[in-house]
């Protein structure tokens, strides 16, 4: 039997790129290819800074999945989005040719693929678009919105407010959310129940044996925690730098702070922090596996695979309690801790550094709860049901009613 043909549209595809939904993707699609033929349609681009194409443009395979990647126009001008973000969030009125121009300034900027996915919509069966911010999910989407998923990874950020935001929600057919939390947001946001969903996430798998020795010996390290992911303003890394500065000089502890993670803002020059770059998946879990705790200071997650992997490794987590996602993650699996200020920050790393047993049950607890929560099984068991009732079939309209 002929297997249906996916297209999975993101903004970037590789195994360079450093980016939570890119991950997401990437894993998502190669976990897929058992029962599906699956393409993903994105760009050249590498850096979501720049959007300048890196890859060669046309089809290449990365672990058995066809990618198709188009060039983008041009590269990103961030003093120029930057202007027109400070007229979004300043002037009264903000229209929708200005929200369209805010949105091709962001990019990446390819209408090579929209052309794409317009012209050839009829060779795929399916059409799942990752994370509703960028160009190619808010041009691409409304073109096979009768056969297309989202899958938003929202959260309560200003720019989901928008009324071109507003638009994209009421098209798909179908919605696949990573945490109810987020479920909660789009509805209570755009009044969208009566488009069918599924709330899964992503299958954590990590490896069976890591090397925290080793890690730690190569790095000449003792007791660290660690931090992962882009390191940047949008990630609240400088609050992490000030709170873990500030930490260090009233405790005056041995502790280190490792980052793994591509840097978009600088590090700070400190013999207590140790900023790694982008590291290979070994390395990373390695890094994690030995860590007192890991830290995310994010308040904007949908979902955060590093915080369950963190779980999954056994290695509580500290996070930023502002986010929904992440303060959820903590209280249903009692696997972590979260703050709201400095004074809380210093009492949750005082409590896992001073209390040994008590972190080892947390990370127990974390263990528990992504094995019963974030299994591929279930989860592809749930958006199978979903791409199923999203198909498109003949003489129906996109609610299933004959036309």
């Amino acid at each position: 039997m002929k297997k249906k043909k996916l297209a999975i549209v993101n903004q970037r595809y590789g195994l360079e790129v450093n980016g939570g939904s890119e991950y997401y993707t990437r894993i998502l699609a190669e976990h897929l290819l058992e029962q599906y033929d699956v393409e993903v349609l994105t760009t050249c681009a590498r850096d979501y800074d720049t959007w300048d194409n890196y890859y060669e443009e046309g089809v290449d395979e990365i672990n058995g999945v066809s990618v198709r990647r188009f060039r983008t126009d041009k590269s990103r001008d961030l003093k120029k989005f930057k202007r027109l973000d400070r007229m979004r969030k300043y002037l009264p009125f903000f229209s929708r040719k200005m929200e369209k121009k805010w949105v091709e300034e962001q990019g990446p900027y390819c209408p090579a693929c929209i052309r794409y996915i317009e012209n050839h919509g009829d060779e795929y069966d399916v059409f799942i678009f990752v994370t509703y911010l960028y160009y190619l999910t808010v041009m691409g989407l409304e073109k096979v919105a009768d056969k297309s998923i989202l899958i938003p990874t929202a959260h309560d950020e200003p720019f989901l407010k928008m009324q071109l935001y507003k638009a994209l929600f009421e098209k798909p057919r179908g919605y696949f959310f990573n945490a109810e939390e987020e479920k909660k947001l789009v509805y209570e946001t755009f009044g969208t129940h009566y488009i069918p969903c599924v709330t899964g996430g992503i299958g954590i798998e990590v490896p069976d044996r890591t090397d925290k020795e080793g890690f730690r010996k190569k790095h000449g390290l003792g007791k660290y925690i660690v931090y992962v992911g882009r390191i940047d303003y949008g990630k609240n890394c400088q609050q992490l730098f000030e709170y873990f500065a500030r930490y260090q000089e009233r405790k005056k502890t041995d502790l280190k702070l490792v980052l793994m993670g591509k840097e978009m803002i600088e590090a700070p020059k400190r013999d207590d922090v140790l900023s790694l770059g982008f590291v290979s998946e070994e390395e990373k879990y390695d890094g994690m596996s030995g860590a007192e705790f890991l830290v995310l200071p994010s308040q904007y997650e949908s979902l955060s695979i590093v915080v369950l992997d963190s779980m999954k490794l056994e290695v509580p987590v500290v996070v930023n309690g502002k986010s929904p996602v992440l303060k959820d993650h903590c209280q249903k699996s009692k696997g972590g801790l979260y703050y709201e200020s400095y004074e809380e920050f210093e009492e949750a790393a005082d409590f896992l550094l001073l209390h040994r047993e008590e972190r080892a049950r947390m990370g127990k607890n974390g263990r528990k709860y992504v094995d019963a929560h974030y299994r591929w099984e279930s989860i592809l068991d749930g958006l199978n049901g979903l791409i199923n009732k999203c198909i498109v079939r003949k003489g129906e309209g996109v609610d299933g009613r004959e036309n």
